[in-house]
């Protein structure tokens, strides 16, 4: 979003364009300076990118989009999501041929591109989901194993704060279970620790580029001894408005079950997520973990999960040493057998924690034990016993902020988890209108310090299908955050998927700036 209050002849924006140099207004004799204030206004556009729901047929996805009524935001504007072409992903051969295709079938292939891609501007020009109005969430729908991945764009008053769910029911086969991710902004680069390459693993890094020219990514992966030797997993180009999945065993003849992937996007921006799929526990969307810090809070860890692991990563060449806590209901413990952790620079260390909530709701939290290094972290989650498990993946995430928000909860299969680590905070949670009807409801709560609750949701009278949570810290200085939880139990497999919520970014400080045209006379 670009706003300016400056208005310059034309000369000033030449001599600007040159130079790089702009000015505010300057101060004054006494060194005042008579500007004003920064004023924070909403955004005016957001960009979201959903990764293809699914390879099974046996698949049922839903998409719910949702933006917060936002103070000071336009009444006009639109959001919409449209489908990306997926890429082929066949290999030539070492020479550069393609021995699938003869030379007497060329001309024949040509024109069925070409068929192809007038199919695929056909489908893209109509949008797959079109919310109608900001504060009421909308919902659409696709099945078996031809779900696109979605670029999305917001404008106006349907901007600030727009996020999207996508929810995918995957009854039988690899990866069954319930698979949930929230869609993500496009970035540069992105931090995955918890994936894997061993034998029941099968794992794709989904690369989405939303924009007008190809980008260019590296996917480095590094294990327990560190980095780990890549075939081509360099200068992978992602194509204008399309995606490309990228099975993560096709890099490296390394199994290893705890690696971290590190996604660098060296031109362009892309939307990168995980999609961990297990041959006995199911399988969930693994999102990118927040960017490196010395202490990190992973929430909302589902009171009857019946293990637990945690993964860390440390960027660079300097170790980190981490005390671990669990932020219950009633405080910060430590677990037993388990208070600290040595993470050696640039590698992966994995740590199995148990049933460390025991029935109690609960969040882990990472500090610090002397000096502060910068890790990246994420936790795998299993429900269930025996041959009815089912796996999730929660990463480290951002504060809460200002304000969270997240779609497709239902009325009986949500859970929603707040903690805060460093002081008592009071949280104001609003449940939407649904998707086919109903009021909005909110309820405000204490959360003390050190502690994580599993909060009683308001839920929206006369409530008609899903409805959408939005998490306001009113507490200013004081840190929260959030995870939301998903159930759906099939064949008493208890599928589950948790979705953290990090600030929106629905707003943004804009300064005050007035005309200076002494800027030409320096």
């Amino acid at each position: 979003m670009n706003r300016t209050t400056l208005s310059l002849i034309a000369g000033t924006v030449a001599l600007a364009a040159i130079t790089g140099f702009a000015s505010l207004s300057e101060p004054d004799a006494s060194g005042t300076d008579t500007a004003e204030a920064a004023a924070v206004l909403p955004v005016e556009r957001s960009g979201l990118l959903c990764p293809a729901p699914s390879a099974s047929d046996l698949a049922e996805t839903t998409y719910t989009s949702f933006t917060p009524v936002t103070k000071g935001a336009g009444s006009d504007g639109s959001a919409q999501l449209q489908a990306a072409p997926r890429e082929s992903t066949d290999t030539p051969d070492a020479d550069g041929s393609d021995t699938d295709k003869a030379d007497t079938d060329k001309a024949d292939t040509d024109k069925a591109d070409t068929d192809k891609a007038d199919d695929d501007k056909k489908t893209a020009a109509k949008p797959v989901l079109a919310p109608k109005a900001p504060g009421t969430p909308v919902t659409g729908e696709t099945s078996g194993a031809d779900g696109p991945a979605l670029v999305g764009t917001a404008e106006g008053g349907f901007a600030p704060g727009w996020t999207v769910q996508q929810t995918t029911q995957v009854t039988a086969g690899n990866g069954r279970g319930l698979l949930g991710v929230t869609c993500t902004a496009p970035d540069t680069e992105f931090w995955f620790p918890g994936v894997s390459t061993a034998a029941d693993r099968t794992d794709y890094v989904h690369l989405t580029n939303p924009d007008d020219s190809a980008a260019v990514a590296d996917i480095e992966l590094y294990g327990k001894d560190g980095a780990v030797a890549t075939t081509v997993g360099e200068g992978l180009t992602i194509p204008a408005h399309s995606t490309e999945p990228i099975l993560l065993s096709t890099l490296t003849g390394e199994k290893q079950d705890d690696l971290t992937v590190h996604v660098n996007v060296r031109s362009g921006r892309v939307g990168a997520a995980v999609q961990a799929l297990d041959d006995k526990l199911g399988g969930d969307w693994l999102a990118a973990s927040t960017d490196p810090a010395g202490t990190l809070v992973v929430p909302g860890i589902p009171k009857d999960a019946t293990a637990v692991r945690l993964v860390v990563f440390a960027p660079g060449d300097t170790d980190a040493d981490l005390k671990v806590q669990l932020a219950a209901p009633t405080g910060l413990i430590t677990p037993a057998g388990q208070e600290t952790l040595h993470v050696k620079g640039g590698m992966t260390t994995a740590v199995d924690l148990g049933d460390v909530t025991r029935g109690e709701a609960g969040s882990l939290v990472l500090t610090p034990t002397d000096g502060s290094a910068p890790v990246v972290a994420a936790v795998r989650v299993v429900r269930g016993k025996g041959d009815k498990q089912e796996s999730a993946f929660i990463p480290a995430t951002a504060q809460v902020g200002a304000r969270a928000s997240v779609a497709g909860n239902g009325a009986k299969d949500t859970t929603l988890s707040l903690t805060a680590p460093t002081g008592t905070a009071k949280v104001k949670v609003t449940a939407s209108a649904g998707t086919g009807g109903g009021t909005a409801a909110s309820q405000t709560y204490t959360i003390k310090q050190g502690t994580t609750q599993d909060v009683r949701l308001p839920v929206p009278a006369g409530l008609k299908g899903t409805y959408a949570l939005t998490v306001e810290n009113l507490t200013a200085g004081t840190l929260v955050y959030a995870s939301r939880t998903l159930t759906a139990t099939d064949g008493g497999i208890p599928g589950f998927t948790v979705q953290t919520l990090p600030d929106d970014r629905g707003t943004v400080a804009v300064p005050e700036a007035d005309e200076d045209l002494r800027v030409l006379q320096k």
